[in-house]
């Protein structure tokens, strides 16, 4: 056998050929064990590393899915969360604006109470003041006036020359005379001429 002796023709091998078989063809028995060992081995294939293939992926869809369903039900939480956080905070302000509206409510009730206690002691102040100055201007004018008719006794004794030291006519005199001093009809002159 002459292997690439020189240019080769298909036609000449194909007569050289005929008493020895062409080596890319396999012989008959290695073509059927060929075929007999990718059965066994497409069967093997088929019975062990598919189904343990197809399991696995099964069980990578399944936590896939279930990681997806996770992840849903975990931003429905927090949906539910956020939701109910800004209901809380929304309660918490309407609280706090009741409450505040209650305490300026009631700061101005304590306000008006304390203005009242205030202006009732105020007035109450300035009608023992009224009541004290009364008093006052009439002890005044009851001292004034018994100053008054002393010093007039007095004169009018210096003038007249007798003593009018009498209680009961003193007292006549000094209140007739006040009271004509008081509504303006005794004139000066006139002092003398009563006593």
């Amino acid at each position: 056998m002459q292997l690439f002796a020189g240019p080769i023709h298909v036609g000449a091998l194909v007569t050289a050929g005929q008493a020895e078989q062409l080596p890319v063809l396999p012989h008959m028995g290695e073509l059927i064990f060929g075929l007999i060992a990718i059965a066994i081995l497409y069967v093997i294939v088929q019975k062990k590393v598919v189904p343990n293939l197809e399991k696995a992926y099964a069980d990578r869809t399944a936590a896939i899915e279930g990681g997806m369903h996770k992840a849903e039900e975990a931003q429905q939480q927090a949906q539910a969360a956020l939701e109910q956080y800004k209901a809380q905070l929304a309660e918490a302000r309407a609280e706090a604006s009741r409450i505040r509206q209650e305490a300026q409510g009631q700061g101005a009730a304590i306000i008006a109470d304390l203005r009242a206690q205030a202006q009732t002691e105020a007035n109450r102040i300035a009608e023992a003041a009224q009541k004290q100055i009364e008093a006052e201007r009439q002890q005044a004018v009851v001292s004034l006036r018994a100053e008054v008719g002393r010093l007039s006794i007095d004169l009018a004794s210096r003038i007249v020359g007798e003593s009018l030291h009498d209680q009961a006519r003193q007292s006549g005199i000094v209140d007739r005379f006040l009271a004509e001093l008081e509504s303006g009809a005794v004139r000066p002159e006139t002092v003398g001429q009563d006593a």
